[in-house]
């Protein structure tokens, strides 16, 4: 696991265009704010969030956040345990975020 902080995850974001960004903190969170191409994944659904990630290739650079950067941090331990190759954690979450979310006013 690599941890970036929001300028480095989102300018390797952008250069991986065939990366996987995942959201994983409950969908109560997810629905109010996300970031543009992320899927949410609950990590605090354990049994749904390990079938979920199974289905993605281990092969992808993985993108994980979550609201500080808690959540996200064992996601990605969970995801390196399970063999996904390259994982990046978002240093500070959702919270930190400077740039452009999706809300659900729709801005």
């Amino acid at each position: 696991m690599v941890e970036l902080n929001e300028k480095e995850w989102n300018d390797l974001y952008k250069s991986s265009p065939n990366s996987v960004m995942i959201d994983v903190r409950t969908l109560d969170e997810y629905n109010t704010m996300y970031l543009e191409g992320s899927t949410n994944i609950d990590i605090q659904i354990p049994k749904d969030f390990l079938e979920k990630v199974n289905i993605i290739d281990k092969n992808k650079e993985i993108f994980v956040y979550c609201h500080s950067g808690a959540r996200s941090y064992n996601a990605c331990k969970i995801l390196e345990q399970l063999g996904f190759k390259t994982v990046y954690n978002l240093i500070g979450g959702i919270s930190e975020w400077s740039g452009k979310v999706i809300s659900k006013d729709g801005s």
